[in-house]
């Protein structure tokens, strides 16, 4: 496989420094991405990056995963309107070793191929210079003016951030052309991948080996990952879609990429798969013919729930997303988690019982109305019960004198109550 080839047909190129494909060509080449550790999760604004790094490893060259510990210390003002928070170095480390666990799912490693993936922390090699040793060996190699004329200092002087640009961020540009340097010079890293914010922190690191060892080194982007209305990609309403299952269930990361807009689905399945050219040009055709089957966004969201969560975790993500349309689902409601099922009926209104009322045993009518407010009376709850439109965890119910009790609790603290085909309630126990 070609590299640049491959990231061409696929968008996901945006800037490239002339030679980097005769570099390519040329020998195995080792390349580093870096990541900025501010979390002990990526999030799906990430996986571009990480694509790039796969896609360079599948090609046969050498992916270096650099987790910023210095440079997280710092905050990068590229693309911010503020200054980020610095995090200690306990919290860099822990999130460190959870970055590398999620991109062990992407990059090889752990075998003895010649290209195996490594992550380093440039904390390890920025932590023991002195002020006085970077000023001398690197400071003096980069001017003032060269720093200025950046496009992330400049925004931030002109008014875009409230507080104007500190001095540490200022020197971030210096210290990733440091990281350069010193993977250059160690690794004998001569590419450097990123998002296209970061072009002015790369030429940076090319410029500064170039003065101060004479070094030829390369640079790659790739574009910022954008929705065809112009709304930021990977943000929802409640944050952003992190990989790790803790902080974005894999129901919920499922349903993300289902409901990507036709307009992006083709392209997303591009950045974010590893099907050919001819897989989805065959996909985009089915989906020409009956647009309403949407087998963009269902190929999509099984490649990358996959890919990120695994077999078993995408087809439960399937089997949640079919419970509301189901009334044969009591079976596959009794056994979700209690965060996918909480994701799964976000928004629906809740009610509250203590654990002993239903110990004691709660009467279905008493819990339709003057307990949930479900029904504003019991005959009308009797009604709809005796005619087949109410069900206890997707379980319809038909005799009004049913006993609600604790063998009709779901994750141990919840109860799903059903009016009609619609309406939801979702009972917490406390």
């Amino acid at each position: 496989m070609d590299f640049i080839k491959e990231l061409t047909w696929r968008g996901m190129i945006h800037t490239m420094m002339p030679g980097t494909e005769e570099q390519l060509n040329k020998e195995m080449t080792t390349a580093y991405l870096g990541i900025d550790p501010t979390a002990d999760s990526l999030h799906i604004g990430h996986l571009c990056g990480v694509m790039m790094l796969r896609h360079f490893q599948r090609c046969g060259h050498k992916p270096l995963a650099l987790v910023g510990g210095a440079t997280g210390m710092i905050g990068d003002p590229s693309g911010k309107s503020a200054e980020r928070n610095l995090l200690d170095e306990k919290t860099l480390r822990h999130n460190q070793e959870a970055i590398k666990k999620q991109l062990s799912r992407f990059l090889d490693f752990d075998s003895d191929a010649p290209n195996r993936a490594e992550l380093v922390n440039n904390y390890d090699w920025t932590k023991d210079i002195t002020f006085l040793d970077f000023a001398r060996e690197i400071g003096k190699h980069i001017t003032v003016n060269y720093m200025m004329a950046k496009d992330s200092v400049q925004k931030r002087l002109n008014g875009e951030a409230r507080d104007g640009l500190s001095f540490s961020e200022f020197t971030y540009q210096l210290l990733q052309g440091f990281d350069f340097l010193h993977l250059y010079q160690d690794k004998n890293c001569k590419l450097q991948l990123g998002g296209s914010d970061q072009w002015g922190n790369i030429t940076t690191g090319s410029e500064l080996i170039r003065r101060k060892l004479g070094g030829e080194v390369f640079a790659l982007t790739c574009p910022l990952i954008t929705k065809a209305d112009g709304g930021k990609f990977g943000k929802t309403e409640s944050g952003n879609i992190w990989l790790d299952p803790r902080y974005t269930s894999p129901y919920k990361f499922y349903q993300f990429w289902l409901n990507v807009s036709d307009a992006d689905a083709e392209k997303y399945l591009k950045i974010f798969t590893f099907l050919t050219q001819e897989e989805i040009a065959a996909l985009a055709e089915e989906h020409q013919k009956d647009p309403g089957q949407r087998p963009l966004q269902k190929r999509l969201a099984q490649e990358v729930t996959v890919m990120v969560h695994g077999q078993e975790a995408y087809d439960a993500a399937v089997e949640a997303s079919q419970i509301l349309f189901s009334n044969k689902a009591g079976e596959a409601l009794a056994h979700l988690d209690e965060k996918t099922l909480l994701d799964l009926f976000e928004g629906v209104p809740q009610a509250e019982i203590t654990c002993a009322e239903l110990e004691a045993g709660i009467p279905l009518l008493d819990l339709l109305t003057t307990k949930s407010n479900i029904f504003p009376s019991k005959g009308e709850a009797r009604k709809m019960t005796q005619q087949g439109g109410v069900s206890i965890n997707k379980n319809k119910v038909t005799d009004p004198n049913t006993i609600i009790n604790t063998t009709h609790l779901l994750s141990d603290k919840y109860i799903l109550a059903q009016k009609g085909k619609k309406n939801y309630t979702l009972i917490h126990v406390v």
